[in-house]
């Protein structure tokens, strides 16, 4: 099993530094957010992207993919009720598709919940509607690509659309291509799916509608910082590995730093794979 860790966590830290920081401490990649690395992402041109991929094959580390896709520039929306709106935020969505690609990554993680969630003078079918085109324009661009762009459900607190693992599978299946597929992410379902983790996992991700995990705490701290229990989470997504249903990468992703940024990724990777070395082999 091989795990990334979401870069932002050691900001303010220069990427290289980073991937130096991140390798030391065991991790196997960095899921990057754009918008740690330029001001306005779509100012990173081919070149730079291609330099922060050797950046991170230098320290023997892969940028898996991308996450929390449209903080910069400002102004985005798969959801506004203005077509121009709508039509600039999937021209960024596909540059930051052609990014990943050119750092290596192979997936993108789409959260955003301030730039899906309904906005005033609109109903809930209409913003779904919206955002159902945008990704499906966007997932032709990440199928051309080798990629795969995912749907991610994040919990009521967060945003009012798109909250549970079925909600997202139940797009995919509406844009019905390869380049779209829904995620799981653990501080999210812990907060608002009816099953446990590791039963909404077993559900969904024989069925193909799930390309990749994040692991956190629905208090929303890292993995072994709260009340939800990973070794059985760990424990399913190693039998679903071997079963063949699951070869992605396994993502920390928490977003309250405690005791700071490089401290709680310490913590995590030491916490996640001595769950690992205590687990009996996956049948």
């Amino acid at each position: 099993m091989k795990f990334a860790l979401c870069n932002e966590v050691l900001q303010p830290m220069a990427f290289a530094r980073q991937c130096v920081t991140a390798a030391a401490l065991g991790y196997d990649g960095l899921e990057v957010a754009p918008f740690t690395l330029a001001e306005d992402p779509m100012q990173i041109a081919d070149a730079q992207a291609r330099a922060y991929r050797r950046m991170a094959e230098d320290q023997g580390l892969a940028i898996t993919g991308l996450h929390w896709l449209l903080v910069a520039p400002a102004g985005l929306s798969i959801v506004d009720a203005d077509p121009a709106v709508r039509a600039r935020t999937v021209s960024v969505m596909r540059r930051l598709t052609e990014l990943c690609a050119l750092m290596g990554g192979q997936y993108l993680v789409h959260g955003s919940p301030k730039q899906r969630s309904v906005p005033d003078g609109s109903t809930r079918g209409e913003a779904l509607a919206r955002a159902q085109e945008c990704f499906a324009q966007v997932a032709d661009t990440a199928r051309d690509l080798g990629l795969v762009y995912c749907i991610e459900p994040l919990s009521p607190r967060e945003t009012d659309l798109l909250n549970t693992v079925a909600e997202a599978a139940a797009m995919v299946d509406a844009i019905g291509s390869p380049g779209v597929r829904t995620m799981i992410d653990c501080s999210a379902a812990g907060q608002a799916e009816a099953q446990a983790v590791p039963e909404l996992m077993a559900r969904w991700i024989p069925s193909g509608h799930v390309a990749h995990v994040q692991v956190n705490d629905p208090n929303r701290r890292g993995p072994g910082q709260g009340e939800m229990r990973f070794a059985p989470i760990l424990q399913t997504l190693l039998r679903l590995q071997a079963q063949g249903d699951y070869d992605g990468v396994v993502a920390v992703e928490p977003f309250d730093y405690v005791p700071d940024g490089p401290g709680c990724a310490a913590r995590a990777i030491g916490y996640l794979r001595g769950i690992l070395e205590g687990l009996e082999p996956a049948a």
